[in-house]
């Protein structure tokens, strides 16, 4: 490979995430051999600008991290470049060309998704597509499926699919890929996962930000297409898919295209019933008075900042499981978790019998603040009392904690392992076409439910968990949102 082209190099995504993590992947001498890193962007300035505001940007980063290193740097820094370049232009891409030179590049496309179609086509003409070329393309690709396809056609027309890495940096997440070791790599978790151990699965993914300056991109898009069609429909997919044959990359994508294929459409009947929409007005997060969504944006307007939806997979192994995602601005505590609750005990035998002294198994899966994994399981209450009294436990299954003295491995950033797997041609997490589009015509089915009964969003205090008919989601089956205490 000899080159990585930052279109947007100078852009928020690039500085704040894709230019420290490849800091990182040089401080673990990760990166290949000889490889360029070109930023390419519309401003005007010299390499040793771009240089230099580059070194800022990620020493505040590594110093934090504690992974400063002046020489780790000098080797990232030999390698920066940069062009002021029009990327929509094949003439301004030729000089781009020319640094390149005649190897293997990788692009990775930090603009605005509307800008795709134009820059891979002046990409194909100043010949940066080629045959061991390679496109990183970040979500949201399109706001449906209609505006999807137009523009993957057009990546289509300038490169094969297997040189399409479409990226969703939550794959990217240590803890996302250690749910494919914890199913398919332990005997006491694949045979009960399935509808006969299992309750219900939720997903959560809360933030206490709002919308502020972003509100013209999120006015837009919404929740339900900026955070459910991508994030949370790979992580369901994830846990609901069938084991792979193998690791292969078309193996796993193959089995998550199957449970996107399966999941229950939402009928303008059945909208009110297991979606919620709801918009922030003005609370309190964190201690602090915040203003409201319509507030912030100026006027008006019936954009969802939160979403619950219930979603049921219909195939052998998940029938008549539910799984219940949310996600939304404005709440409490920034979360991200995957709940598998399972089903209690037939039969207790503890307390008389009584069904309550024995609390159901739940693994929950934490990506946000902490990466972690923790089991719920019953235990012997210490003491001598006649009767066995039982209590929960949480036993912890994440890394180190069979080694108390080991130090824990730094915290990456979840591009530092999609950046690497781009640049080695390994496309395991990254999103494949049709599952692309299978995700995008249930979210549209979802969006056009809404249209077809004038679903519009309900308030809820910033601060809060969203607006009381996310709880009657669950409450009416008998079930409860995690509360993150367990």
């Amino acid at each position: 490979m000899a080159a990585l082209v930052l279109f947007g190099g100078g852009g928020d995504l690039a500085m704040r995430m894709l230019l420290p993590s490849l800091y990182f992947l040089e401080h673990d001498g990760l990166l290949p051999d000889g490889l360029k890193v070109i930023g390419a962007a519309r401003s005007d300035e010299t390499r040793e600008e771009y240089v230099a505001k580059v070194r800022q940007s990620v020493e505040a980063k590594a110093k934090a991290d504690e992974a400063w290193s002046t020489a780790s740097w000098d080797r990232m820094a030999a390698r920066l470049d940069y062009l002021a370049v029009d990327a929509t232009s094949a003439e301004s891409l030729k000089p781009l060309k020319d640094k390149v030179g005649d190897g293997a590049c990788t692009s990775f496309l930090a603009v605005s998704p509307s800008l795709y179609a134009r820059i891979v086509t002046a990409m194909r003409a100043a010949g940066l597509a080629e045959a061991d070329d390679r496109v990183v393309l970040e979500k949201p690709v399109g706001r449906d499926l209609e505006t999807f396809r137009e523009i993957d056609d057009a990546v289509a027309d300038a490169f094969s699919e297997p040189q399409v890495f479409r990226i969703d940096h939550y794959l990217g997440k240590e803890t996302v890929q250690n749910l494919i070791a914890l199913r398919f790599g332990n005997t006491i978790f694949e045979p009960l996962w399935n509808n006969l151990s299992i309750d219900h699965v939720q997903i959560t993914v809360g933030e206490t930000v709002g919308v502020g300056d972003r509100w013209p991109y999120y006015d837009e898009y919404g929740a339900l297409r900026d955070m459910l069609q991508n994030h949370m429909l790979q992580l369901l997919c994830l846990v609901a898919m069938e084991p792979p044959s193998d690791l292969d990359p078309d193996s796993v994508r193959n089995e998550k295209v199957k449970v996107l294929r399966s999941l229950r459409p939402v009928t303008h009947e059945e909208a009110g019933r297991v979606t919620v929409r709801g918009q922030y007005v003005a609370g309190t997060v964190e201690g602090k008075s915040v203003a409201g969504y319509d507030e912030e944006r100026g006027e008006d307007s019936d954009t969802e900042t939160f979403i619950a939806v219930r979603a049921d997979i219909d195939n052998w192994r998940w029938a008549g499981v539910p799984f219940f995602m949310r996600t939304g601005k404005r709440l409490p505590e920034k979360r991200t978790e995957i709940v598998i609750q399972f089903k209690p005990v037939p039969h207790s035998i503890f307390h008389g019998g009584d069904p309550g002294a024995v609390q159901a198994n739940r693994l929950v899966i934490a990506l946000q603040p902490e990466e972690d994994i923790s089991l719920s399981v019953m235990n012997k209450r210490p003491g001598l009392d006649q009767r066995m009294r039982l209590q929960p436990i949480q036993m912890s299954l994440s890394w180190g904690q069979n080694d108390k003295s080991a130090s824990p491995p730094r915290r990456r950033i979840a591009y530092e392992r999609l950046l690497l797997d781009a640049l080695h041609g390994d496309s395991t997490l990254f999103v494949r076409r049709d599952e692309a589009e299978q995700a995008w015509k249930w979210v549209d089915e979802v969006s056009e439910a809404w249209r077809g009964a004038a679903f519009k969003p309900h308030d809820y205090a910033a601060g809060t968990w969203g607006p009381p008919e996310a709880d009657y989601l669950l409450s009416r089956t008998g079930r409860a949102w995690n509360s993150g205490d367990a």
